[in-house]
């Protein structure tokens, strides 16, 4: 996972150089964890100070929000800056059917209109796309299938970093 994130920065480096414009904004929870990580990765690595970190909520631009009977709890929304103009690189944990991604881009457009959007996701599970979603930058890609589940656990909440892999009937 470690390997997976360092080589992330360094492709993130390669594609925005200065980042002077350009902004990292992480999907609550569990991306905005990852973007957390790679923005102090990528502050160690350069000297930039143009660099901007987000944490984007989706829970209310769900399309299952209201469709599922279980309460929903809202994390904080915390992008102090327009996003207007800017490369903004939207980070993830896991891709797997692209309705996240697609909550995401449509609660972006609050904070304004950005010159361009790119997908960071640490683990990829390539089938069961429901959207046509792609991520432009990727850890790790997986084949599990429709009865598999993926999950990453980090040390800010579990205690350990790991990704697990579980059969459906085992959750």
């Amino acid at each position: 996972m470690n390997i997976a994130i360092e080589r992330l920065c360094y492709e993130l480096i390669e594609h925005h150089n200065d980042f002077k414009d350009s902004c990292i904004i992480g999907i609550q929870f569990k991306g905005a964890l990852l973007a957390q990580r790679i923005y102090n990765r990528i502050l160690e690595l350069t000297n930039t100070k143009s660099l901007l970190l987000g944490k984007l909520d989706i829970t209310f631009s769900r399309d299952d929000f209201k469709s599922n009977f279980k309460i929903h709890n809202p994390y904080p929304t915390d992008i102090n800056f327009l996003i207007e103009s800017k490369r903004v690189i939207l980070v993830d944990d896991v891709l797997y059917t692209g309705r996240t991604i697609q909550a995401a881009l449509q609660e972006l457009q609050n904070f304004g209109r950005p010159s361009q959007t790119e997908l960071l996701v640490l683990i990829d599970r390539r089938f069961n796309r429901q959207v046509p979603i792609q991520a432009d930058f990727c850890g790790i890609r997986v084949d599990a299938l429709d009865k598999s589940y993926v999950k990453v656990e980090w040390s800010e909440e579990e205690g350990n970093d790991k990704v697990l892999f579980y059969e459906a009937d085992r959750l």
